[in-house]
């Protein structure tokens, strides 16, 4: 799956997350339809890299930058200060091989 078909599942929650979809892209996808508390449970229970950098995100949109920071760190990323949507827009592109 690329980034625009990812996007167009987004775009029409009603269909269902898509099948097979890494943990980490599926908190993502399930934030963007606005399940905040969904997406966060997903990456807390997933310990990897890539499901940090997600935490990190959803904590740095609730505005809980301390949070995030420490989650930024789990990931290895440096703290983000783009946009929101900029940020969602590059993990998307990073987790799915799809770049810009």
């Amino acid at each position: 799956m690329n980034y625009e078909e990812f996007l167009k599942t987004c775009d029409d929650p009603a269909g269902g997350v898509p099948s097979g979809l890494r943990p980490a892209l599926a908190a993502l996808w399930y934030e963007r339809a606005g399940q905040w508390d969904r997406a966060h449970r997903i990456v807390q229970a997933e310990g990897d890299a890539s499901a940090a950098w997600v935490h990190a995100y959803l904590h740095r949109r609730e505005g809980d930058l301390g949070n995030a920071r420490y989650w930024y760190a789990r990931a290895g990323k440096p703290e983000s200060r783009a946009p929101l949507e900029r940020e969602w827009q590059e993990i998307v592109r990073s987790l799915l091989g799809d770049p810009a």
